[in-house]
């Protein structure tokens, strides 16, 4: 099939996502109100990229920065490449930190590419941008949330990832605190078990079970609901500062979780009143992200070139 490209740019704001939320390992995932701004236009030779905040002087800008990568992807499910590409990056979601920023750059290349073909969304639903966004990468627990937004249930089918969002209770306030150091996700689940005793696993089914109820309806519940045995004692030999900030919040009645394969800590409400976490952790208490992607048309404005301009720090 014959592929129109769009003239003039278009740009997409994702958010971070945490995934897993203790027990849900690689099926829950929740979408938080910290952004990365991506542009991009279709050109007439070559490809060039531009990176502000983080990741800046660190990730390629050319045809390995994965926006590209995504958006390669997308076009040649969508019927073409084009002649050349423009992209640009401003990013607040912190890379490799548990906090979904490959994700993001996966969603925001495949939503871009699609939006620069003239009948992208007729070729691309929505359902298909999640099936390609899973498949690049891996996995469907951040590509979910990020894409649509809220708490998300994902799973893989035959046909690709499926997932379903839903509405998260009011009082929920998360807040996620970072460290400096940076975690992989390949090394993190090379530390998991190729078999787990099966108490553990019918424990987690029961609280993963229990958490779709405590976010969307009874938060009173979050504590006991985000209780795992799967993937968070085996890493934690690989991150001690994250497993014992975890603990220290649980002891003190916060539900509190690795972030993705970590190594930030995600506390599913404010912290204690005086609760000291340290001077190696940057606090940042996000909102839960309700709308998922959203594209528009036209570069991106003054706002979103400012690299700290999203989020909420304390």
């Amino acid at each position: 099939m014959s592929t129109t490209f769009a003239t003039g740019p278009v740009r997409v704001r994702v958010p971070a996502t945490s995934a897993n939320l203790g027990p849900g390992f690689d099926a829950l995932g929740l979408a938080l109100a910290l952004y990365d701004d991506v542009s991009a236009e279709v050109t007439s030779s070559g490809v060039t990229v531009s990176v502000a905040g983080e990741g800046a002087g660190e990730l390629p800008l050319d045809d390995g920065h994965l926006v590209v990568r995504a958006m390669r992807a997308a076009f040649d499910t969508l019927g073409g490449q084009p002649s050349g590409l423009a992209v640009e990056c401003v990013n607040r979601i912190p890379q490799a930190r548990g906090l979904g920023s490959s994700s993001a750059a996966i969603v925001a290349g495949v939503l871009l590419a699609r939006a620069l073909v003239a009948d992208g969304e007729r070729r691309l639903d929505t359902d298909g941008v999640l099936r390609l966004a899973a498949q690049i990468e891996g996995h469907p627990d951040n590509v979910a949330p990020c894409l649509l937004g809220g708490f998300t249930v994902a799973w893989t089918e035959p046909s690709g990832a499926r997932a379903v969002s839903l509405p998260v209770a009011a009082t929920v306030r998360p807040t996620v605190l970072v460290p400096a150091e940076r975690g992989l996700t390949a090394s993190a689940r090379a530390a998991l078990p190729a078999e787990v005793p099966h108490a553990d696993a019918a424990l987690n089914t029961g609280r993963a079970a229990l958490l779709v109820h405590a976010l969307t309806a009874q938060p009173a519940l979050l504590l006991p609901a985000t209780v795992d045995r799967l993937h968070q004692d085996y890493r934690a030999a690989s991150m001690p500062s994250t497993a014992k900030l975890v603990g220290a919040l649980r002891e003190a009645g916060v539900a509190a979780v690795v972030s993705g394969a970590g190594p930030t800590v995600l506390a599913l409400s404010d912290l204690p009143e005086g609760f000291d976490a340290g001077t190696d952790w940057q606090i940042l208490r996000l909102p839960v992200d309700v709308p998922g992607a959203q594209v528009e048309q036209g570069r991106l404005g003054h706002a979103e070139r400012d690299p700290v301009a999203a989020g909420r720090k304390s």
